[in-house]
């Protein structure tokens, strides 16, 4: 029987209605650039059963992106792939790239929330910097893996899949750079890889922000500290990095690696003291001959938790150094960096240790 021509036009106005509608829906979906630069997860194993042992860095953001047809429920999401590398190659100029890719997205106003996928070794220190520098409200949000794709119980898929739900949220815009990984959500600033074996690998001794399951954003605290909208310090503004290093406490402590530092021509070493922020006495006299230098001496702890207390363990008033707070060594770094562009003295260092 033949079809009639009004069912036929009603037919085709029905199939109009319904790409109109999923136009419509799909016009109305928060746009999230997921910004790759390698790591475990872009990585992939010779077999399943190699979820520690693989290479890193082998697959573009494209079939990243492609492997997880449920983001197009969450958002419209584009992918650039920045670098392909494996995290503890990320080098000062690798650092400023990227966030000067983060920002020029954030300008857009097609561009509503921004995911880096990051190697795990040092993604809190690409975290942190970000949240220094990038001055945008939007959600900026830095995740990783511990396992590859190819991996067994691989946690990347996951792991991704949340922090586009988060970038995409309005919910998450001002809470500064976010890492989301094994559903928490965590503050660029506080958190720090803990383990190196196992997926809940990220932790912050002031506890994560909030969880994120299946795609809903569950908020618990803030953060308090300055950073992106608040921070002082702009990445337009910043072309490099001043040369900082870490050097490490120990017992039976040498004085080698503060005078080989000091003869490269650092601007400012931070030292990663036992206990909190403890220097060993024949330590000393090596780190004040260095601030007579001019080279500004950061003290930190390299404990995991708690903070350095200031004229605690050491007169640093007297000896004119500054202490690191809660960061970690190599946090410390990052913001002494970052501090260093804008003030070489040493009152105005520790005033931003305090705020940031």
């Amino acid at each position: 029987m033949p079809i009639s021509k009004p069912f036929q036009r009603w037919v085709a106005g029905c199939l109009l209605s319904a790409l109109s509608a999923a136009a419509i829906a799909q016009a109305a979906q928060p746009h999230v650039v997921v910004l790759a630069t390698g790591g475990t997860i872009a990585g992939a194993g010779a077999s399943a059963a190699n979820s520690a042992t693989y290479a890193a860095a082998k697959v573009p953001v494209e079939k990243l992106l492609a492997g997880l047809p449920e983001l197009s429920q969450v958002a419209k999401v584009t992918g650039e792939q920045v670098f392909q590398i494996a995290s503890e190659s990320f080098t000062n100029a690798h650092l400023l790239q990227l966030a000067q890719r983060v920002s020029a997205l954030a300008k857009q106003a097609d561009v509503d929330g921004i995911v880096v996928t990051h190697g795990t070794d040092t993604l809190e220190e690409t975290a942190y910097f970000l949240n220094l520098v990038v001055r945008s409200s939007k959600p900026i949000v830095v995740v990783g893996s511990m396992r590859p794709g190819t991996a067994l119980s691989a946690d990347g898929a996951l792991n991704l899949y949340d922090a586009v739900s988060v970038a995409a949220s309005k919910d998450s815009a001002g809470k500064g750079v976010l890492v989301t990984m094994n559903d928490e959500i965590q503050s660029g600033r506080d958190v720090s890889k803990t383990i190196n074996i196992k997926t809940e690998a990220f932790k912050s001794q002031w506890g994560p922000l909030g969880m994120v399951v299946e795609g809903k954003n569950y908020w618990f605290r803030a953060p308090v500290k300055r950073h992106t909208t608040q921070s002082e310090f702009n990445i337009d503004e910043i072309q490099a990095l001043p040369a900082v290093d870490i050097v490490y406490g120990y017992g039976n402590m040498n004085t080698t690696g503060i005078e080989a530092y000091g003869k490269a021509g650092v601007k400012a070493l931070v030292h990663a003291g036992t206990g909190n922020g403890s220097v060993a006495a024949q330590a000393v006299d090596a780190l004040k001959a260095l601030r007579a230098q001019g080279v500004q001496v950061v003290r930190a702890a390299r404990v995991p938790d708690g903070f350095v207390l200031r004229n605690a363990e050491q007169p640093d008033d007297k000896y004119d150094w500054v202490v690191a707070h809660d960061l970690r060594p190599q946090k410390a770094r990052i913001l002494a960096m970052v501090a260093l562009t804008k003030t070489r003295d040493s009152k105005e260092l520790q005033r931003i240790f305090w705020e940031y």
